[in-house]
C-alpha cells in the first residue's frame, strides 16, 4: 500500500517545532530572497498586514529565530516555498536580502500531495472542495479508496461517500459549494436520478428542509416507485394484512407475509381463506 508514512507532514511538523535533527538536509541555509517563488498550493490566499508588520518587528529587534522551509526547483537556479509565508514576506518588508532557509528534499509532486491533504482535514473546507481533493489524490497519486482512508483516519465509506458526491448535477454542487444544502443532504441526493436530485435540491433551499425531512421525502418517493409496477389489487390485499397487524414486505417479483404466532396465523389463514 502506498503510505503518506512521515512524509512531508512530518518533515514539516518537525522543522516548525524546531527538531532540526530529524530533517533530511537539515542544515540551515541563507538564501537570497528573490530566488523564492510563492507555495503555489498555498490554501490562505489572504494575510493580515498588521500581523505581517508586528512580524517584522520582531525579526528586525531579534532576528529571525525559526528559518522558512522551501524546496529546491531543480528547473532553475530557484527554490520553492513550502512554509514560512508570514516570516518571507515580513523579511521582505525590511529589506533584507538573504533568509535562513531549511532545504528539504522533496519534489512539487510532493508537495501538491501534501497539500491536498492538509486542505482536506481543514474545518472550513466545503464538501465538495474535500471531495474534489479526495479525486486529485487518487487521480495523480494513484491511491486505492481504502489506502486514502488508511492514511487521512478515515473510514472506506467516508471516501467513496464523499466521491459521490461529484456524480451530483452542477446545479445541485453549487448549492453544495454555496452551503446552501449540507453534507447530509448531499449523501441522500446521491441515490436520486438527475432531475429528482435537481428538484429536491430546490425545494430544500426554498423550503428550508432538514436532513431529516428530505430522508421522509426521498423515502415516500422510493416507495411511490416501487408501487408503481405493483398490481393495484395485491397492494390492497396487503394493505388489508396490514390493518390485521400481519407484516407484509413487497417486491417486484415477490410477496412476503410475515407473522410472529399461532394468533397471527389464524388472522392469516381468514384473510386468505383458507379453511381448515
Amino acid at each position: 500500500m502506498k503510505r503518506l508514512g512521515r512524509g512531508l507532514g512530518a518533515i514539516l511538523e518537525d522543522a516548525e517545532a524546531g527538531y532540526l535533527k530529524d530533517l533530511p538536509n537539515s542544515g540551515i541555509n541563507e538564501i537570497e530572497v528573490y530566488k523564492i517563488k510563492p507555495n503555489p498550493f498555498q490554501p490562505r490566499k489572504e494575510f493580515n498586514e498588521e500581523s505581517i508588520n508586528e512580524l517584522a518587528e520582531s525579526i528586525k529587534k531579534h532576528g529571525l529565530i525559526q528559518p522558512i522551509i522551501v524546496i529546491k526547483d531543480k528547473k532553475n537556479d530557484s527554490y520553492i516555498l513550502v512554509a514560512g509565508e508570514r516570516r518571507l514576506k515580513a523579511v521582505k518588508k525590511l529589506g533584507k536580502e538573504k533568509i535562513k532557509a531549511i532545504v528539504v528534499d522533496y519534489t512539487i509532486d510532493d508537495l501538491r500531495e501534501y497539500a491536498l491533504i492538509e486542505n482536506i482535514q481543514r474545518e472550513d473546507l466545503s464538501p465538495i472542495e474535500i471531495a474534489l481533493s479526495l479525486y486529485e489524490l487518487i487521480k495523480k497519486h494513484g491511491y486505492t479508496h481504502e489506502e486514502l482512508a488508511k492514511n487521512l483516519g478515515k473510514s472506506r465509506t467516508y471516501i467513496t461517500n464523499m466521491l459521490r458526491i461529484l456524480n451530483l448535477p452542477d446545479e445541485v454542487i453549487e448549492k453544495i459549494r454555496k452551503k446552501e444544502i449540507s453534507l447530509g443532504h448531499a449523501k441522500i441526493l446521491v441515490s436520486l436520478d438527475e432531475e429528482e436530485a435537481k428538484s429536491l435540491a430546490d425545494r430544500i433551499v426554498k423550503e428550508n428542509l432538514s436532513v431529516r425531512e428530505v430522508e421522509q421525502i426521498v423515502k415516500k418517493m422510493k416507495q411511490k416507485d416501487k408501487n408503481e409496477y405493483l398490481d393495484e389489487g395485491i397492494i390492497k390485499i396487503t394493505e388489508k394484512f396490514k390493518e390485521n397487524d400481519i407484516k407484509v414486505e413487497l417486491g417486484k417479483n415477490y410477496i412476503k407475509i410475515k407473522y410472529k404466532n399461532d394468533t397471527d396465523l389464524e388472522k392469516l389463514k381468514k384473510l386468505l381463506g383458507i379453511i381448515n
